[in-house]
């Protein structure tokens, strides 16, 4: 199993750190770049919404991103302290309504549902953890 955890602040211009990093870590490990482009739509999504949404205070905060490939499978679990969020039980959005006529959110979960195979939440000593599994042909 290879392993790589990438620590970030509650800030958007972390957002290039996150993108090169799984542009560099995740070819090495073997996955086609059409993936790769599918799962940084994915994490980038994760990580706007919780420094948009997770946070109560201005204050810095780390959020942790732990990537494992496993055999055919790669998973990417994201922890932070913010409040608690289950992205799981969420109702979905009507995407049959039109943009003006549906309610404001949930469509990043809702893409986020779609492109990954897994996706579990926990919380667990105060932390948020979103578990997001991707099956993988290496």
């Amino acid at each position: 199993m290879k392993t790589a955890q990438l620590c970030l602040h509650n800030q958007l211009d972390e957002l290039d750190k996150l993108r090169s990093f799984m542009a560099e870590t995740l070819p090495k490990w073997g996955i086609d770049m059409a993936t790769v482009n599918s799962l940084n739509l994915v994490v980038e999504e994760a990580f706007v919404n919780i420094i948009s949404y997770a946070f109560r205070d201005d204050t810095q905060h780390e959020i942790v991103l732990l990537f494992k490939l496993h055999p055919n499978e790669l998973e990417i679990a994201i922890t932070d302290d913010g409040v608690p969020f289950d992205p799981t039980v969420q109702e979905p959005p009507d995407i049959g309504l039109s943009a003006e006529d549906r309610a404001i959110g949930g469509l990043g979960i809702f893409l986020i549902g779609k492109i990954m195979d897994g996706v579990r939440y926990q919380r667990r000593d105060s932390l948020n953890e979103l578990i997001l599994t991707k099956q993988v042909n290496i």
